[in-house]
């Protein structure tokens, strides 16, 4: 399992490279995995430093740092 948590990780971290800052909504809809998945990895992110989650109107908003 951590292997692909890592993996959508990776997914993540370009996915958002490629779009700037996102809705958690339309990160799920964007990187193509069960969204329990996405939200494992955003954590990893998030632990590691690498992105900022904020919760804005209703929506969690994600962003690289």
């Amino acid at each position: 399992m951590i292997t692909e948590i890592g993996i959508t990780a990776g997914e993540i971290w370009h996915f958002l490279d490629q779009n700037g800052q996102v809705t958690l909504t339309k990160l799920c809809g964007g990187v193509e995995k069960p969204r329990e998945l996405i939200l494992m990895s955003l954590g990893w992110l998030a632990r590691e430093g690498h992105v900022l989650v904020v919760f804005d109107s209703g929506d969690y908003r994600i962003s690289l740092r």
